[in-house]
């Protein structure tokens, strides 16, 4: 997503979370206004799409 996008996404990863429950850190300030968090969801639900992820029950999919 940061070379595609320009958007960093900090991944956590085993052990700190057990395996199969990895997780995105996303953290939005002041500064993320409604268009950037848009994009945000425009990127996340294309790579979601593209590696063939469920949406089912995502928050993402709540936005489409």
């Amino acid at each position: 997503m940061l070379y595609e996008r320009g958007i960093y996404l900090q991944p956590i990863n085993y052990p700190t979370v057990p395996r199969g429950t990895e997780r995105l850190r996303i953290t939005a300030t002041p500064y993320h206004d409604d268009v950037l968090i848009d994009q945000l969801v425009e990127a996340l639900t294309d790579v979601w799409r593209r590696v063939a992820l469920p949406l089912e029950g995502c928050v993402i999919d709540a936005a489409e």
